[in-house]
């Protein structure tokens, strides 16, 4: 079989050129002998993949997608338009929707990770949605359509009652949808300091909705908020090898006197056919020292079966292990400044 090819999406303005964000990449797979072709992302995510394709020549393959993330039913039709050009993804459709929806790893890491309960909500974007685990099936839908996310509705209070008691009813939570949080606004649309307090979860919940609108994946996650080791991170106070420039923070947190916020330190690691290829800091941190222990990651990540994933990972504040804050599809997850991805290039050529 040949070398993988590289996907990578085309700059907004000129479809001849490399998006700016991905420059680099692809500069290190020239250097290490790859090949890459462009990809039209808009088209994806306009629902046209055949002309999203039209630059990849045909008979090519297999093929790494390095890119941005994409809604599972938009992933699943530009490996369709490949797959009539004689092209394919070496990440399957269904692989590619169990790593970067919430729904589809839980059950693996359950135990591993925050507990967690969702909601499909009827007309959000393509999520897997199915019940199981901590779900439900959505009202009137299976919340496995690509709707516009036009007029989506959050769950009725009936719904997120019997989701908070599933959850143990009581404690603080985050909400987010099955692949984002809202981070920005923490105490807007993304924490919740207590449970029983049903009215507030509500508005939590509806705010979230309304912030999301149409980019709303599945449906809504509430997840047990778990105290994490904090570092204070700020534009002068930056971690060696970090630019220290705030790409999310935590409003609601307080902070250390100077403007700085406190924030969980994570790593990411990626994974190749089950085995950590690269490990480094969050993107949000970059430059902050990262050494996780994935003795208890491994296990899981082997029986999800995916071949290329992440896994963000966080250490409990009181030291009692390293807890999966989420996980990831390794095609559309985000290289932190400063790391040098050359081994990961390198072993995913060889995959």
């Amino acid at each position: 079989m040949p070398a993988p090819a590289f996907l990578l999406p085309s700059h907004p303005l000129d479809p001849r050129r490399i998006d700016p964000q991905f420059v680099r990449e692809a500069r290190l797979l020239r250097d290490l002998g790859g090949e890459h072709h462009l990809v039209d992302h808009d088209a994806l995510l306009a629902g046209d993949a055949r002309a999203a394709v039209d630059r990849v020549p045909a008979g090519r393959g297999p093929f790494w997608y390095r890119g941005w993330m994409l809604p599972s039913d938009r992933y699943a039709a530009f490996a369709a338009a490949l797959a009539e050009r004689g092209g394919h993804l070496l990440t399957s459709p269904p692989g590619y929707a169990s790593a970067h929806e919430l729904p589809g790893w839980y059950g693996v890491f359950e135990g591993a990770t925050p507990q967690s309960v969702w909601l499909p909500l009827a007309g959000a974007g393509s999520g897997s949605g199915a019940a199981g685990g901590g779900g439900e099936a959505s009202d009137g839908a299976d919340g496995s359509g690509g709707g516009d996310g036009a007029g989506i509705a959050p769950p009725g209070p009936e719904r997120l009652a019997a989701a908070v008691a599933r959850l143990g009813g009581r404690g603080p939570a985050i909400v987010k949808d099955y692949v984002k949080s809202r981070k920005d606004e923490w105490g807007e649309a993304c924490f919740v300091p207590e449970l029983a307090d049903l009215p507030a979860v509500a508005r939590v919940v509806a705010r979230f909705v309304e912030l999301q609108g149409p980019y709303l994946a599945g449906g809504v996650v509430l997840r047990r908020f778990e105290e994490f080791t904090r570092v204070v991170w700020d534009a002068d106070d930056a971690p060696s090898g970090g630019s220290g420039r705030l790409r999310a923070q935590d409003p609601g947190l307080p902070d250390d006197g100077r403007g700085g916020r406190r924030r969980a330190v994570e790593s990411r690691v990626w994974w190749l056919d089950g085995e950590p290829v690269l490990v480094g800091p969050h993107p949000d941190l970059p430059g902050c020292p990262s050494a996780p222990d994935l003795s208890g990651v491994r296990p899981p990540v082997r029986t999800l079966g995916c071949r290329f994933v992440t896994t963000d990972l966080a250490e409990r504040a009181d030291g009692s292990g390293w807890r999966v804050v989420e996980v990831g599809d390794g095609q559309v997850s985000e290289l932190p400044r400063g790391i040098d991805p050359s081994r990961l290039l390198i072993a995913l050529l060889a995959a």
